[in-house]
């Protein structure tokens, strides 16, 4: 019989996996979940098992989306590209500096993805992709290194930025920002979890169980996305943003009282 702290785990790797194969967010589900029930494990061992679990579901439903989704295959190749290194960077980076130090800012920053997203309805509701010269070119990658970077050093919160980027500089519509994400969040995963494997921080029993739950929950939320359309990817963007704000911002009061 299963242990009843595996299957909240396990309860949490999906939810976790369906809100990440919408529009990101899903480690405000799992890694919480994770502290509950490892209170004394080190947190780069939490991390790394999460991200472990992450990382599944989120290949599994870039997978699903690319059999449905049409993207621009070389956009999509440099945006893996430039993130992977970006997240490696970040990864390298967390090892000599303090990750507490983006706390202020995460709230600041999921704040402004949430207001634009509420004040501008017709956002992301048709796909209308835009063509940039070689500035545009050069501000989007330098915007996803940066988005990667953020992933490897502290992370909550890639997936939506990732998907307003899309929006916003590339005339994505939600359901295409999504699929982009998503292609784009497997290289970040990918690079952080090689640091956290390398570094032997995994527990890889509850990870792989964790794992296997993320992938039918990525599942199930990319169904829903491509079912229901931008309309509920964007109402969804805008629940899970609002919880990441308020998390996020809660967790930045409490860092500066200590």
């Amino acid at each position: 019989m299963m242990e009843p702290t595996l299957l909240v785990l396990i309860a949490a790797a999906f939810g976790a996996g369906a809100i990440d194969a919408v529009v990101g967010g899903g480690g405000l589900v799992q890694l919480p979940a994770l502290l509950s029930v490892f209170p004394n494990m080190a947190p780069a061992t939490l991390l790394g098992t999460s991200k472990l679990a992450g990382f599944s579901g989120t290949a599994s439903a870039a997978m699903h989306y690319l059999r449905v989704v049409k993207l621009p295959a070389r956009l999509l190749a440099v945006g893996i590209v430039v993130a992977f290194c970006g997240a490696i960077a970040g990864a390298v980076t967390v090892t000599r500096l303090h990750a507490m130090a983006f706390r202020p800012l995460v709230p600041i920053l999921l704040s402004g993805v949430l207001v634009w997203t509420i004040r501008n309805k017709q956002l992301g509701a048709v796909h209308a992709p835009r063509h940039h010269r070689a500035h545009g070119h050069v501000v989007s990658t330098l915007a996803i290194a940066g988005i990667g970077f953020y992933d490897g050093f502290f992370g909550p919160g890639t997936g939506s930025f990732l998907m307003m980027l899309a929006v916003r500089r590339f005339g994505f519509d939600f359901i295409h920002a999504a699929a982009a994400a998503r292609v784009i969040n497997v290289a970040t995963n990918l690079a952080a979890l090689g640091w956290f494997i390398g570094g032997g921080h995994i527990l890889w029993q509850t990870g792989l169980a964790m794992a296997a739950a993320n992938i039918l929950g990525a599942q199930v939320g990319t169904r829903m996305a491509l079912k229901r359309g931008a309309r509920f990817v964007r109402a969804t963007l805008i629940v899970v943003v609002s919880a990441l704000v308020l998390k996020t911002g809660w967790d930045a009061l409490l860092a500066l009282g200590r």
